[in-house]
């Protein structure tokens, strides 16, 4: 009989994915009282992209919003491949949100009809 311990699954790494989620409202948030809803920019950490993207609808809930659609514009890898230029500071909230394993909401813009 072997005491072997069942063996560690490889940690997969964190990437740091662009998201801009649109929210509608719902009683309670905080957005302007003349808002019809607003534009989310966020930075969060994932595996994989649709990880990113569920861990991020979960943030404008916990916040009394409804989110109704989600926009990707792929990793930090992806955008630099793509050769987008990324700021220092941007640079940074990612680096954070990798380090924190979390969602950043970077951005609110508020709509008005």
């Amino acid at each position: 009989m072997t005491d072997d311990p069942k063996p560690k699954k490889a940690k997969r790494p964190q990437h740091v994915y662009t998201l801009l989620v649109e929210v509608g409202r719902s009683e309670d948030d905080d957005l302007p009282a003349d808002a019809t809803g607003a534009a989310l920019m966020c930075y969060a950490s994932g595996v994989d992209e649709n990880e990113a993207v569920n861990e991020t609808v979960a943030v404008p809930k916990q916040a009394n919003l409804s989110p109704l659609e989600v926009q990707g514009y792929g990793s930090l890898e992806d955008r630099e491949a793509e050769g987008e230029e990324i700021d220092e500071g941007d640079r940074a909230l990612m680096e954070r949100a990798r380090a924190e394993n979390a969602v950043l909401v970077v951005q609110i813009t508020p709509f008005y009809d």
